[in-house]
């Protein structure tokens, strides 16, 4: 990505990322981290539904359809729903840390209209990790893996524990999540970033 700020930049002593031993195995489909989400949610009548799924190392493919009810300019996807799709990619390649974390920065590059009714099909990696600090990049291509591309992006997320969607979150939201019966919904429910 060109232009890139400074605070999207690794410092020397970042390290390689790993992939957890526990990690999904690649070309398993990550599912949603919980259902109310607009990015991965199944229970958002007009949410992403993105689809997500583990790859090689430290890295996801992630699919979604432009509907109608995305659009910013009659027939576009809007770029602020672009940018959710790249955030919720990005968020995604957590789970292949095992690591509890939020966007602390995303910087997103518009190369061309995506029409709705276009499949965005999106591949991410960690690129590197420091102390609390995760950085990550992705890209949107118009079709499939060989498709033009139409957005790209770099993020920074940061470490937190669980306790930050507690004391943040909405308290109706909070209650049903932590009482729900599944164990894996009740701890994938706080996963990835708010």
């Amino acid at each position: 990505m060109s232009g890139t700020s400074a605070a999207l930049k690794p410092p020397a002593g970042a390290v390689k990322p790993a992939r957890h031993p526990d990690a999904p195995a690649p070309g398993e489909l990550l599912g949603a981290h919980y259902g109310e989400c607009f990015g991965c949610g199944g229970e958002q009548a007009h949410g992403l539904h993105l689809a997500a799924r583990a790859g090689e190392g430290v890295r996801i493919t992630a699919e979604f359809t432009v509907q109608p009810a995305h659009q910013g300019a009659p027939g576009l996807a809007h770029g602020g729903v672009l940018a959710t799709a790249l955030d919720e990619t990005l968020g995604s390649l957590n789970w292949l840390l095992r690591t509890i974390a939020v966007t602390g920065r995303l910087e997103t590059d518009f190369v061309r209209p995506v029409p709705v009714g276009t499949v965005l099909y999106l591949e991410a990696e960690v690129t590197a990790v420091a102390g609390r600090k995760i950085y990550s990049t992705a890209t949107g291509r118009i079709g499939g893996p060989d498709g033009p591309v139409a957005v790209r992006a770099d993020a920074l997320f940061i470490e937190v524990k669980v306790d930050h969607f507690i004391d943040n979150g909405r308290p109706e939201e909070i209650r049903a999540a932590m009482n729900d019966p599944d164990q894996v919904r009740r701890a994938r429910a706080f996963e990835v970033n708010p």
